[in-house]
């Protein structure tokens, strides 16, 4: 079921976005620290750039955000929850996740 992990626990919430089918994760951080690193599977749209997300998801389609701390990737959720999106998790900071991570765009 959605949403079933504690808020902004950004391991609990890849594992979830992973197993929700058309889950899309979303990294709202700049395209230059995309490319520093992120979360393998994830897709760039920085929060600057929220209005171009529809090239990515439908308002239906279920959305794991996340951002360096959490403070971005909040900021984001609001943002698309306000745009119609229904399904939209705030999974918090790439800062405290534990997985791999992959370099370049």
């Amino acid at each position: 079921m959605f949403g079933l992990f504690r808020k902004n626990d950004i391991n609990a919430g890849v594992e979830e976005c992973r197993s929700t089918p058309g889950a899309v994760l979303l990294d709202v951080r700049t395209a230059e620290e995309f490319a520093g690193g992120h979360i393998p599977g994830s897709v760039n749209v920085p929060l600057g750039a929220l209005g171009d997300v529809d090239r990515v998801a439908q308002k239906s389609t279920p959305l794991f955000v996340y951002c360096r701390s959490g403070a971005r990737s909040a900021s984001a959720a609001a943002v698309l929850e306000q745009e119609g999106y229904g399904q939209v998790r705030n999974i918090g900071g790439i800062a405290a996740w534990r997985g791999p991570v992959e370099k370049g765009m």
